[in-house]
């Protein structure tokens, strides 16, 4: 009988975290993701493209995609997309002023589409990296970003095994 009791205690403590963690982890995604998007709309650079770029939209969402699409004035439309949780490594090429952010993937994970391209056909293809115009990048932000993605790739895996080993009815 006390074993009974001390795993229905057991099993009752794990629920009652289990619960928190799931109501508070909505929460904590939605804030990292927005902080991901923030760093990087903040430090975007659309002065190296107003020529051809018409706008641009870079997205995090709480589900763990980063994208970004670009629309060109010709009707060309370039749109990229990976999950962070595929995330690998960043790397900064430029100056203290101008550059180049670039988001590695573990493998070809960033899905990169174009559409009406008046030149070329659609491409319909995948890379191994995303790359965006930044400006005015610090050092310590660039350390910010990398922690924050992995730290964002924890909750992601929860809610990723939730959604698949729990699904709602």
């Amino acid at each position: 009988m006390k074993k009974f009791t001390l795993n229905l205690k057991i099993c009752l403590t794990l629920t009652m975290c289990l619960l928190f963690m799931g109501v508070s982890k909505f929460k904590l995604l939605d804030e990292q993701t927005d902080y991901i998007q923030q760093l990087l709309v903040g430090h975007y650079n659309e002065e190296l493209e107003t020529s051809q770029i018409k706008h641009y939209e870079l997205n995090v969402t709480n589900s763990g995609f980063c994208r970004y699409k670009r629309f060109f004035k010709s009707g060309k439309i370039e749109y990229f997309s990976f999950n962070l949780m595929k995330f690998k490594d960043l790397d900064y090429q430029g100056t203290d002023t101008t550059g180049a952010l670039f988001l590695y993937t573990r493998g070809d994970d960033v899905i990169v589409q174009t559409y009406n391209d008046t030149n070329e056909e659609d491409v319909d293809t995948m890379a191994n990296y995303m790359s965006i115009p930044v400006k005015n990048i610090k050092t310590q932000d660039l350390t910010a970003l990398s922690e924050q993605i992995r730290k964002t790739n924890a909750p992601l895996l929860a809610q990723k095994y939730c959604k698949t080993h729990f699904p709602q009815t």
